[in-house]
């Protein structure tokens, strides 16, 4: 049976100062790396034997996954790394304080911005230092495909490709895999997996460190799907994302 589980990296630096943080570049705090350690331990408990991790090219994410695979036994495991399992780009927002922009904008406004399915957020400039032509990392890859803003629709449009050329011939191969990524990539694909609609996507929230497996049939439809570990902590810890913004 395939099986994939998704990993929402540990608590970040910027998640703890609640910034909107997108394709910046932030390193765990210690509560982000417990939390990474956590679910490696979850994972162990499953009895779960991973043939290769996916990864995006943000610290967070390559950090939650080397510990995660630590804790788990598995420090070994082949990483793939891509851009298109990168943190949605919240354009002119990324940097600034989620519940300040709620009161500067309203509440109907941001939740607009941060959670609309196909409305991004206002667009950074080439010039500005977060556009992501300016981070070495993008270097090889076609200017245009560089974001200065994205909707959550965007980020399905890139995650998809990746999911069928990469992770769906692993798979179809009965292999195990472990993506572990960020709250609107695994959106993406939780949306993609479970046919989840454009209006009902927008109140889905993914929990840091919560591992979710899903069991496959052979065509890769869902046959199951659960968060691993304690359900209470996994649906307060849903809850805490869902009001990061103060409404």
């Amino acid at each position: 049976m395939p099986q994939v589980v998704i990993l929402r990296h540990g608590e970040s630096v910027w998640n703890e100062l609640n910034l909107f943080t997108g394709w910046h570049d932030v390193a765990l705090t210690e509560r982000g790396r417990s939390e990474a350690e956590a679910a490696g331990r979850t994972l162990l408990a499953e009895g779960l034997w991973f043939d290769v991790v996916h990864t995006s090219l943000l610290t967070r994410a390559v950090e939650t996954a080397d510990v995660a695979l630590a804790a788990l036994g598995q420090p070994w495991l082949p990483v793939e790394r891509s851009w298109r399992l990168n943190e949605r780009h919240y354009g002119a927002l990324q940097g600034l304080d989620k519940k300040e922009t709620t009161e500067k904008h309203g509440a109907a406004l941001t939740k607009l911005w941060r959670r609309s399915y196909d409305v991004p957020p206002p667009p950074v400039r080439m010039d500005d230092p977060r556009h992501p032509s300016h981070d070495r990392r993008y270097r090889r890859l076609a200017p245009d495909v560089l974001p200065a803003s994205e909707c959550l629709a965007d980020v399905v449009a890139r995650v998809l490709p990746y999911w069928y050329d990469s992770i769906v011939p692993e798979l179809r191969a009965g292999w195990t895999v472990l993506v572990v990524a960020h709250g609107n990539s695994l959106r993406a694909l939780l949306k993609h997996l479970e046919a989840v609609s454009e209006d009902e996507i927008v109140d889905v929230n993914i929990p840091t460190g919560a591992p979710r497996l899903y069991e496959l049939d052979d065509d890769l439809s869902v046959r199951s799907a659960r968060y691993l570990g304690d359900a209470d902590a996994v649906a307060a810890a849903a809850e805490a994302v869902a009001h990061q913004a103060g409404a």
